[in-house]
């Protein structure tokens, strides 16, 4: 089957929207490690575009603009009774040191860390404004 996947670092990256964008990129990278990659920045101190890393990963995300296409799209978890249709799996060596990292930040432990029955072990959790993560030491590409 051909792929039309461009031979780059990674292939998928997920796009966030946050209220409060410029804090929830500090605590992003206080609570689970991410790097600034890329911050861009509108005149009025909303963020326009982020570009966050985490080893070969990264996410983008930018504030909640009303009325936008965006804002048309997208609803945030209070606005949906704290519902998700989607959260981010990350892969880390150590999901006992990001559990505690993420849990001194104010993370809310939604499943507490444990051994999972497929291998590895991990945790979920949310964010500053509700939004569900997924850490773990399971590497599906790794059998």
């Amino acid at each position: 089957m051909p792929t039309d996947a461009k031979d780059t670092r990674v292939t998928i990256i997920p796009c966030l929207r946050y209220r409060d964008a410029p804090a929830a990129i500090e605590w992003l990278c206080k609570a689970f490690g991410f790097e600034k990659h890329a911050v861009y920045p509108n005149a009025d101190g909303t963020i326009a575009h982020a570009q966050l890393s985490f080893g070969n990963g990264m996410i983008m995300l930018g504030s909640v603009q009303n009325g936008s296409d965006w804002g048309q799209l997208i609803k945030q978890p209070d606005e949906i009774g704290g519902a998700e249709t989607q959260s981010p799996y990350v892969v880390v060596a150590n999901a006992d040191l990001v559990h505690a990292q993420a849990k001194a930040a104010g993370a809310q432990i939604v499943i507490d860390i444990k051994d999972e029955d497929y291998g590895g072990r991990g945790f979920t959790c949310r964010d500053l404004e509700g939004r569900l993560w997924n850490f773990g030491t399971y590497d599906p590409w790794q059998d």
